[in-house]
């Protein structure tokens, strides 16, 4: 039933076929509760709670701006999902042959409300405070083949949310924009998606914006396959469908690519829908019985061998120094990302500057040499070709040194934990990031044509003949005289001349203020590509330690708890406890037999 409007949909998930799997959940919670596990016994719960949804659930997540929301709203058929920069919350959208809103709302105290809202208009409640998520009721007819749509905030925001709405998925959509390909940010939370949700499909988006898109959807299938994610890729343009709709353009439809899209969900997903849930059940199955053996046989080592438990207990206290050195360097690693991250960025510009400089002044004592005017396109073309060289020298630098600093980052931490793959700091086409830089100005002052050259050397002529012809008229000879005519011949060849020359400096002064212009243009633009590559190579550094911080000072932590509480416990019962663990340890095994002979 659905549970915003109390009508029937589809069941795509069979009880029958779930039953099974159910049950050995079921079992396996009683053991991880018993023995005190309740992150393992919340995992399990989500575990069951897919299982006995009879509807598949989808989530669309992704990168801020790659257009979850506005293919959410594609898919649907009706804008439920905020996009256009409107605040941001969880979506829900399941079937229902009315359109209904419902907003779930917080207090300060953590009792939940419900408010119904208008459907047509729910943006401003969004606004509201204490929105925990949004849910939709729309009779679409995906949602009616049994499809539960989530649309979950972008990666850098709600990140919990987005976490939670991951583990309760059937299935994940994967949106990234077709303007680039996959980086190995992205590639890593791909990974970390998988673990959680096996089923994923990435979905490249606005298509009708890059028409290279092709390319980017190879090179994304290359980059998976090396990463080993057995992933489908499908392109796709929300925008393009929706004036489809409007138009009833069956071929612009196609165009789109959602049609493919949600055929491929309808046969992929729905038509075997139970085949994925229980495969996705029994990996997580898989994954609790490994943990639950571990945490039994550790347990088990420590009771078999009195001798060993004190060395046991001292090896463990000294993880838990250990741990708690670890959270004392989390500030020292912190600070040496911070202010290599900044180092970083101040050399990196200063390298761009310096490079730059050094060309605006070979430039400058180029342009001193010659006429500027003679050959300015050639002149142009060269130096663009130097700049785009200096500029992918700089990223080069850039790369090396971010290698540096992720190794000094990585001196802080024991040496077994390894550095997180790099974001590629090189560029392979420096001219991507120039294509916004405006091409050198042409000169205005251009040479002078024949009728400047003739009415410069007129006028300076026009001067000799009147001065010496008024000075030999007191000789009483007439004003043009041999005399006038040399000095005005004279006179013109000194003023076309002086004219040359002047204009001459004057295109030379133009050209290295057009180049200087070029140059301020280029550090702007590069600048700002150099800022956006460090600070993302900053936040992968920076999650990827954080994560191994936490790790490793919470194992540390339930191991050493887990043997206090084995010797406080069972001082003298030890051979009790012994047959309770090995009982525990071939039922963990038994469970997790079975599981794997209800694998499809």
């Amino acid at each position: 039933m659905s549970a915003a409007t109390g009508l029937q949909t589809a069941t795509v998930k069979h009880p029958d076929a779930m039953a099974p799997v159910v049950s050995l959940v079921d079992e396996l919670r009683d053991l991880v509760r018993s023995g005190g596990r309740d992150d393992l016994d919340a995992r399990l719960g989500m575990v069951r709670a897919r299982l006995t949804d009879p509807r598949v659930r989808m989530v669309v997540v992704g990168e801020p701006g790659a257009g979850m929301s506005t293919l959410v709203n594609s898919m649907v058929g009706t804008p439920v999902s905020a996009t256009d920069g409107k605040p941001s919350v969880p979506v829900i959208v399941e079937y229902g042959r009315t359109p209904t809103a419902t907003l779930v709302k917080s207090d300060p105290r953590g009792r939940i409300e419900r408010v119904p809202v208008d459907p047509l208009d729910p943006g401003p409640a969004l606004i509201s405070l204490g929105v925990v998520r949004a849910e939709f009721a729309e009779p679409s007819p995906l949602l009616a083949d049994g499809l539960v749509v989530m649309d979950a905030p972008g990666a850098t925001t709600h990140d919990k949310a987005a976490w939670s709405m991951i583990a309760a998925a059937d299935v994940v959509l994967y949106a990234t924009d077709s303007a680039a390909e996959l980086t190995p940010a992205q590639l890593d939370y791909l990974r970390r998606v998988e673990r959680v949700c096996p089923s994923v499909v990435c979905v490249l988006t606005k298509i009708d914006r890059n028409p290279h898109w092709s390319l980017t959807q190879r090179r994304n299938r290359v980059l998976l396959d090396e990463a080993g994610l057995n992933f489908a890729v499908a392109p796709v343009s929300a925008v393009l469908h929706r004036q489809a709709g409007e138009t009833r353009d069956p071929r612009r439809d196609i165009e789109s690519g959602v049609p493919q899209l949600i055929d491929h969900l309808r046969e992929f997903v729905v038509a075997r829908a139970d085949s994925v849930a229980v495969t996705a059940a029994v990996r997580d199955i898989a994954l609790v019985t490994d943990q639950l053996t571990v945490t039994l046989r550790a347990e088990a080592d420590t009771l078999r061998d009195p001798r060993r438990r004190a060395e046991i207990t001292q090896r463990l206290a000294a993880a838990r120094t250990e741990a708690d050195q670890l959270r004392q360097r989390t500030a020292t690693w912190q600070v040496t990302l911070v202010d290599g991250s900044a180092e970083l960025g101040a050399d990196i510009e200063h390298d761009l500057r310096h490079r730059l400089r050094s060309l605006v002044r070979e430039a400058e004592a180029e342009i001193s040499r010659i006429d500027p005017a003679r050959k300015w396109a050639d002149f142009a073309t060269e130096l663009d070709a130097r700049i785009c060289e200096a500029v992918e020298e700089n990223f080069v630098m850039a790369h090396y040194r971010a290698v540096e600093l992720s190794e000094q980052v990585a001196a802080k931490f024991p040496p077994d934990n390894r550095t997180p793959p790099l974001p590629e700091l090189r560029l392979t086409n420096p001219g991507e990031v120039l294509e916004p830089v405006q091409p050198l100005e042409p000169l205005e002052s251009a040479k002078a044509g024949v009728g400047q050259q003739f009415l410069s050397a007129l006028r300076g002529s026009y001067g000799g003949i009147l001065m010496v012809g008024l000075a030999t008229s007191l000789l009483g000879m007439s004003l043009v005289n041999w005399y006038s005519a040399g000095a005005g011949v004279l006179l013109g060849v000194n003023a076309l001349w002086d004219d040359r020359r002047n204009r001459k400096q004057r295109r030379q002064a133009e050209a290295k203020v057009a180049v200087a212009r070029l140059a301020d243009d280029v550090i702007f633009q590069v600048g700002k590509e150099s800022r956006n590559r460090l600070r993302t190579l900053q936040r992968v550094l920076r999650d990827h330690y954080t994560e191994i911080a936490a790790e490793v000072s919470r194992t540390a932590e339930e191991a050493l708890r887990a043997a206090e509480e084995t010797g406080l416990r069972y001082g003298d019962h030890r051979e009790l406890r012994l047959t309770e663990i090995d009982a525990g340890l071939r039922t963990v095994a038994a469970l997790r037999a079975r599981a794997e002979k209800l694998a499809y």
